[in-house]
């Protein structure tokens, strides 16, 4: 899956409100990796975006070969090198005001590390989706792909970028006390 492409301009979408609910009907807790229930309900009680599809972002090595794996990586120098499995979060936004100012804030989220950190679209979302955005988080040089492998070392930066990426999100939601 190629998940970025150039940014594309909002197009009119009378059929928002039915397609958000129609996602929301068939999404449960159990398809969002856990770290992010919370983030991608509140998005999700926004009323001018719904996400599509989500994910932590994964690191899989040596000791650790589960695709889906949720832990944080060891402060451990044996190891040399990490499969990193992209952390992203797709949504779909409204044509509106709200929906244009929370684009600037996403946008914003992006500026944070632009090294690993990028907003984008992509091609296939916006195909069965129009208005559908990404924030994803991979190394500026991976951008293109859903996996990379990398050293250890830049595997704590880009853990370190994903962690602070998904607080900044957090922060995002109208009933967070951090804003």
């Amino acid at each position: 899956m190629e998940t970025f492409t150039q940014q594309k301009e909002f197009v009119e979408n009378p059929y928002f409100q039915a397609q958000k609910q129609e996602i929301l009907d068939n999404l449960t807790d159990e398809m969002i990796d856990a770290p992010i229930v919370e983030i991608v309900k509140g998005l999700n009680t926004l009323p001018y975006c719904f996400t599509l599809q989500s994910c932590y972002g994964h690191f899989v090595y040596d000791q650790v070969d589960d695709p889906h794996n949720l832990q944080p990586l060891p402060k451990d120098s044996t190891i040399t090198t990490v499969e990193y499995r992209i952390a992203y979060l797709a949504l779909c936004i409204d044509n509106s005001s709200s929906g244009r100012k929370l684009l600037e804030e996403l946008k914003g989220i992006a500026s944070f590390d632009p090294e690993n950190v990028q907003f984008c679209c992509a091609e296939w979302f916006w195909r069965k989706q129009v208005n559908s955005y990404v924030l994803q988080v991979e190394p500026e040089r991976f951008k293109h792909l859903d996996t990379a492998i990398i050293d250890y070392g830049e595997a704590l930066q880009v853990e370190r970028t994903r962690n602070g990426f998904f607080l900044r999100l957090k922060r995002l939601l109208p009933d967070n006390t951090n804003r």
